[in-house]
């Protein structure tokens, strides 16, 4: 039975004889993943002025394509996240992933016409789908239950990490532009021909790293049981926690899986043990991203704009944000297995609310300067202690073994459409509806999360994932 409320469960002592040491190196490289994709998700943002120019891009409609490609390729690797990894496995494919991301990063750098530069920026989409569905799910496989949430959270660390490592690498390359320069001033400056390349080709570095971690890391005993291979599922088990913990834990793995041989079927979507996880799931993946927080992530400078900042404070204040991003991150590594998931979920949909309310309120009374900056920062703090990487740690969590790589595929797509509308629409709505609205309905839909969470989601702290199978059976 899954806890709901703030029982504490009782642990398992097999846990007791973990190599920690072993444990968290492992789980560090392969979220690794999370770093490459904050990076590349965000690195564009600073590139932006430039390349605009270089290739000439002036109309809204090329300006949003180059911005939002992307998404094309994190939607296809998404789809297709589930599938390669129940096929090769999860660390073939994380291999794969950090290749891509290291040859995407030069082809960006490289590109010398606009269709190249969309065509890189799809596949380096590609690789961002692929890590943020695969990272997640391979700690949570591998890690014990009592640790499992914190482990998880490392991904969102790396995540937030990686955001603030591309802010920061923005802020260094660019040389300092003036402040009204023209399009031809732009274009003929260092940043307009080599700047913005150097902003892309620096993924490279970490790609490769991850790329050599990746190689030293085992793969996940969930996948090789249902593989057929358990023998060797059980050494990497006893070398993670001992003989006890090996053959304790791989025998409840072998209860609930299938063998990979066995055909999996559509109409066992449909079966309640896994469509109630799967419908909260995909609720979940749409919810971290229409609560609104990658509006003021994506649209920093507009937002910053809008409030009264002009553009020599605007890095300042983008650097700020992701600064806090990550040391907030750092906060609920330290609490998601203490307080539980369900309690920091409701506190991040309480909370966000009604920031929202408030930084609707500052727009609408035309109140700017330094509270909206506080608010701002108020926001993306909880969301980061919060709906981050919680949402994260629950997708990689409630889905059964013998499903959970198609699952978490369809539950990540789903992420990245809710991604894509927001982005899309934002705009739009700011422009009809004015900032302060635009924050009300965000505002509504935090409360309708709130709900959302008080009703079907389960706590999940402290639990083996075939325990929370169980729960679903029963």
């Amino acid at each position: 039975m899954i806890v709901t409320g703030n029982e504490t469960p009782d642990i398992s002592s097999h846990t007791a004889q973990v190599n920690r040491a072993y444990l968290w190196a492992i789980s560090v490289i392969a979220a690794f993943g999370g770093l490459l994709f904050g990076y590349d998700w965000v690195v564009i943002g600073g590139a932006k002025p430039f390349y605009e120019r270089y290739f000439q891009l002036s109309s809204p409609a090329q300006q949003g394509w180059a911005m939002s490609c992307a998404l094309v390729g994190c939607l296809l690797g998404a789809v297709i996240s589930g599938f390669l990894s129940d096929r090769f496995g999860r660390k073939r494919i994380l291999i794969l992933v950090a290749v891509v991301f290291g040859l995407t990063s030069l082809g960006t750098a490289g590109s010398n016409t606009f269709e190249e530069f969309v065509l890189w920026r799809m596949a380096g989409g590609l690789a961002i789908g692929l890590a943020s569905s695969l990272s997640p799910m391979y700690i949570a496989e591998i890690a014990p239950a009592d640790v499992r949430g914190r482990l998880v959270s490392l991904n969102q660390l790396t995540i937030v990490f990686g955001i603030l490592l591309a802010q920061v690498v923005n802020w260094v390359i660019a040389k300092p532009v003036p402040l009204h320069a023209a399009n031809l001033e732009i274009l003929q400056s260092w940043n307009g021909q080599h700047g913005w390349r150097w902003m892309f080709g620096v993924t490279a570095i970490p790609a490769t790293l991850f790329f050599l971690g990746i190689l030293l890391v085992p793969e996940s005993p969930r996948w090789l049981i249902a593989s057929g291979n358990a023998a060797r599922a059980r050494k990497i088990l006893e070398r993670i926690g001992g003989a006890v913990y090996s053959l304790e834990i791989s025998g409840e793995i072998a209860a609930s899986q299938s063998p990979r041989l066995e055909r999996m079927r559509i109409s066992e979507f449909f079966e309640p043990e896994i469509r109630r996880p799967l419908l909260i799931g995909a609720a979940l993946a749409i919810l971290q991203q229409w609560c609104g927080i990658n509006v003021i992530l994506n649209y920093a400078q507009e937002v910053f704009a809008a409030a009264g900042y002009t553009l020599s404070s605007l890095f300042l204040n983008i650097v700020i944000t992701g600064l806090v991003m990550f040391l907030f991150t750092v906060v609920a590594i330290a609490t998601v297995d203490r307080q539980g998931r369900r309690p920091l979920m409701l506190g991040g949909c309480g909370g966000l609310a009604l920031i929202y309310l408030c930084l609707g309120y500052a727009y609408y009374s035309h109140s700017h300067g330094i509270w909206v900056l506080l608010l701002v920062v108020s926001a993306i703090a909880c969301y980061s202690t919060t709906l981050a990487p919680v949402t994260w740690v629950l997708l990689s969590e409630l889905f059964p073994n013998r499903v959970r790589g198609v699952a978490m595929s369809i539950a990540v797509t789903c992420l990245w459409t809710a991604c894509f509308l927001l982005t899309y629409t934002f705009p739009l709505l700011n422009r009809n509806l004015g900032a302060a609205k635009v924050f009300w309905i965000y505002a509504n839909i935090c409360v309708a999360g709130l709900f959302l969470v008080v009703k079907w989601v389960p706590e999940t702290r402290a639990k083996t994932l075939e325990q929370i199978e169980d729960s679903w059976q029963n």
